[in-house]
C-alpha cells in the first residue's frame, strides 16, 4: 500500500526587532494597498462595460504601480507576496462567479494584516537556531514551540494586537492510516449543551466569549470616548484586541481538544449538516420591513457564533479522515422529534427544550440524546442502504463533510455489528 501526501500548517510566534516590525507593517500596508487598488481597478473596468481583467494583464498594472511616480514606496516591499494578493483577489472573483461567496470588498485599515510568501525559495528555516530567513527581512527569530514536519510549501505572516506570527505550510508522505477504532457515535450540538452524544456522554459549552464578554465591552466603551486615531484610541483598542484573541484561543484550544478525542475514538462520526450562516443570519430585516423580536435573535446569533459549531465540522473533517475514520453530515430536520423506538414524528413529541416524550409509544429521554441518536441512525442508513432516514424517500441527501471517501472496513465492521 503506497502512501498520501498530507498538508498541515505550524504557527509560530515571531520575534522581530523593532526594525523588522516596522517593516512588517509596512509591507502588511502594502499588500492591503495593492488589493484595494486591483479591486477598484476591476470595479471601474466593469462600470465601463469591460471584461474581467486577469491575473496576468493585473500584474502588469502591478509594475507600473512599482515603478510609476505616485507610488515608489511600493518598491520596498517584497514583490512575491504583492504578487499573490493579485491571485487571491482574482480567486475571490471566480468564487464569486461560482456562487461560492459573495463579491470581494475593501480591507479596512488595520483588519486582517497579513501577506505571503507562496514560493519555498523565498525563505529559508533554521530549526536549530530557532530563525526563518525572509526577503528584504534578514533573519526573524521565532519562538521554537514544536518540530516543523515535512517540507515547508508557503509561509504566511499575519500581525495582531501588536504581536506577529508565522504559518508555515508543510508537504510530507505519510503511511495511509489504520484506524484502530471500530465505534460509531451521532453528536447533536446546541447552546445549553455544546454536544451531545448518542451514547449519552454530554460537551459542556466553553462560552469564551460571554466570560469576557463584559470586560470587552468596557474597553470598547472607553475607546468610543476617545478622539478616533489618537494614541490614547489606539491604546483601548489594542486592549479590545487582546480580549478578542483570548476569547478565540479559548474557543480553538477547547474544539481540537473535543474534536481530537472524538476521531481518535470512533470510526464513523455522524452529525447534524447544519447551515450556520443562515443561522446566525440578521432579522432586523428592512425599513419597510422591519424584524421581530430583533433581541432576542441577536442574542441567540451571539451564542451560536460563541460555540463554533463550523470550527467544529471543520476540525472533525480532517482529524476524522487523519484517523482512517468516516464524517457523515446527515439532514438536520426532525432528529429531536422524531421517536427512536417506534419512528412517529411529532411536534407534540419536545414537551420542553429538554424533555422528550414520544406520545405513541410513551419513550421518554433528554430530547438532546434523542437527537444524537437519530443523527447516528440515519448515517448508518445512509451508508447501509443508501437512505437519509428521515422518512422523506429513500433518496439520500446525507453527504460525507468534505471530499466523498469510501467506508473505512473498521466503519463498515461496527454497522455490521450493529
Amino acid at each position: 500500500m503506497g502512501t498520501m501526501k498530507r498538508l498541515q500548517a505550524f504557527m509560530f510566534e515571531l520575534r522581530p526587532n523593532g526594525e523588522q516590525q516596522r517593516d512588517l507593517r509596512r509591507f502588511a500596508g502594502s499588500c492591503r494597498f495593492v488589493f484595494n487598488k486591483a479591486l477598484a481597478l476591476q470595479q471601474a473596468n466593469h462600470r465601463s462595460g469591460g471584461t474581467f481583467i486577469g491575473y496576468v494583464a493585473m500584474a502588469k498594472h502591478l509594475t507600473e504601480w512599482r515603478n510609476g511616480p505616485e507610488t515608489p514606496w511600493l518598491k520596498a516591499a517584497p514583490v512575491h507576496p504583492l504578487q499573490q494578493v493579485l491571485k487571491d483577489l482574482e480567486r475571490a472573483y471566480q468564487n464569486f462567479f461560482a456562487r461560492r461567496a459573495e463579491l470581494p470588498r475593501f480591507k479596512r485599515r488595520g483588519r486582517g494584516q497579513s501577506f505571503r510568501y507562496p514560493d519555498p525559495k523565498q525563505f529559508a528555516i533554521d530549526e536549530a537556531n530557532s530563525r526563518i530567513k525572509l526577503p528584504k527581512l534578514g533573519w526573524v527569530r521565532y519562538r521554537n514551540s514544536r518540530e516543523i514536519l515535512g517540507t515547508a510549501k508557503n509561509i504566511t505572516l499575519r500581525l495582531s494586537a501588536g504581536k506577529c506570527y508565522a504559518s508555515i505550510q508543510t508537504e510530507r508522505e505519510v503511511e495511509p492510516p489504520q484506524p484502530t477504532a471500530t465505534a460509531a457515535i451521532g453528536i447533536d450540538v446546541g447552546i445549553a449543551r455544546f454536544a451531545t452524544l448518542s451514547d449519552g456522554r454530554v460537551i459542556a459549552p466553553l462560552n469564551s466569549f460571554k466570560k469576557h464578554q463584559q470586560r470587552l465591552a468596557r474597553y470598547q466603551r472607553r475607546m468610543s470616548r476617545k478622539v478616533k486615531f489618537s494614541n490614547n484610541w489606539k491604546r483601548e483598542r489594542l486592549k479590545a484586541q487582546k480580549v478578542h484573541i483570548r476569547i478565540a484561543n479559548a474557543r480553538r484550544d477547547f474544539l481540537h481538544k473535543a474534536t481530537t478525542t472524538i476521531s481518535k475514538n470512533h470510526a464513523l462520526v455522524c452529525i447534524e449538516d447544519l447551515q450556520v450562516r443562515n443561522m446566525s443570519r440578521s432579522s432586523k430585516g428592512t425599513r419597510e420591513q422591519p424584524g421581530i423580536k430583533v433581541r432576542q435573535k441577536s442574542g441567540l446569533n451571539r451564542a451560536i457564533l460563541d460555540q463554533g459549531w463550523a470550527e467544529f465540522r471543520r476540525q472533525l473533517e480532517y482529524k476524522t479522515q487523519w484517523a482512517g475514520g468516516t464524517l457523515l453530515a446527515v439532514p438536520a430536520h426532525h432528529t429531536s422529534q422524531q421517536c427512536p423506538c417506534c419512528g412517529h414524528v411529532a411536534t407534540a413529541n419536545r414537551r420542553t427544550q429538554s424533555q422528550f416524550l414520544c406520545v405513541a409509544c410513551g419513550h421518554v429521554a433528554h430530547a438532546d440524546v434523542i437527537g444524537a441518536i437519530n443523527v447516528l441512525e440515519r448515517g448508518r442508513r445512509s451508508i447501509a442502504c443508501g437512505e437519509d432516514g428521515s422518512g422523506r424517500g429513500r433518496k439520500t441527501t446525507a453527504q460525507p463533510a468534505s471530499v466523498k471517501q469510501e467506508p473505512t472496513e473498521a466503519t463498515m465492521r461496527e454497522i455490521a455489528h450493529a
